[in-house]
């Protein structure tokens, strides 16, 4: 699906069923945490830009196909604008909205809310930012998926990423599909461990980033901090003169070795 405004394509190469699963739901081991002994129930998924409702739909199914007595899902859609997903439901078998994934969707937009046994899914409209800060619950997992940082950039920025901190629980995971430095020097300082993401389609890596440096498996390490000492690196528009330094100083420099990571 392309948005001709801002003139973006949704979910390029592996389309967005798959993107959904490998990127968001299997890597974050939704299943996993629901299901794993002394899960937190609701497990609370914030899923930032519902576009077409692949990546929350992957999660609510994933959430349905729980055992009973797993965790439920509370899982929270921030949207501002839902033209996409409009499109999506018009076009119901290639977005994978065809029976209960569908009602689900018509549900949501209806109501703003649409609950089953094993999940509550609600829709946030309106500014990401605002909203986050609005929250009577803290995240477990983070979906974060808005358009680019060339198309949205305010959602790409240090502020961003420390609101949503700010709004994190403290075992909280965030799935990015952005393998940017920019982006990834944002997440570091905005006080996030920050870690190598799962290949997909054409990206040989994402990112991925947690409130506890412990939960990476790919931790970024010496190796990569070295390339920010670089005079072209690029960094998030609204980095402190003292950047490089603090990322420096993140703890997950200070107590990892130098072998792992890229």
């Amino acid at each position: 699906m392309r948005s001709l405004d801002p003139d973006e394509v949704m979910h390029p190469g592996v389309g967005p069923l798959i993107e959904a699963r490998e990127l968001y739901v299997e890597q974050s081991q939704l299943g996993a945490r629901l299901s794993g002994a002394g899960a937190r129930s609701p497990l609370v998924l914030f899923d930032v830009g519902l576009g077409a409702g692949s990546n929350a739909v992957a999660a609510w199914e994933e959430s349905e196909r729980a055992p009973l007595t797993a965790a439920r899902l509370e899982l929270i859609s921030f949207e501002r604008d839902l033209g996409a997903i409009g499109v999506a439901l018009g076009h119901a078998s290639a977005f994978g909205l065809e029976g209960a994934a569908g009602a689900a969707v018509q549900g949501l937009l209806d109501a703003g809310v649409y609950a089953t046994t094993r999940t509550r899914w609600r829709l946030e409209r309106g500014d990401v930012l605002r909203s986050l800060g609005l929250q009577t619950v803290v995240a477990d997992v983070v979906f974060w998926d808005p358009f680019s940082p060339r198309a949205n950039p305010s959602l790409w920025t240090v502020a961003a990423f420390a609101a949503v901190r700010r709004a994190a629980g403290p075992e909280c995971t965030l799935f990015t599909y952005s393998a940017s430095t920019a982006v990834r020097v944002a997440l570091l300082l905005a006080g996030w461990a920050v870690g190598l993401g799962a290949a997909t389609g054409g990206k040989a890596a994402t990112t991925v980033a947690a409130a506890r440096a412990q939960d990476l498996a790919r931790p970024l390490d010496g190796r990569w901090l070295g390339r920010l000492s670089r005079p072209e690196v690029p960094l998030p528009s609204d980095a402190p003169v003292d950047a490089i330094a603090r990322v420096a100083a993140a703890p997950q420099f200070r107590t990892q070795g130098q072998g792992q990571g890229h």
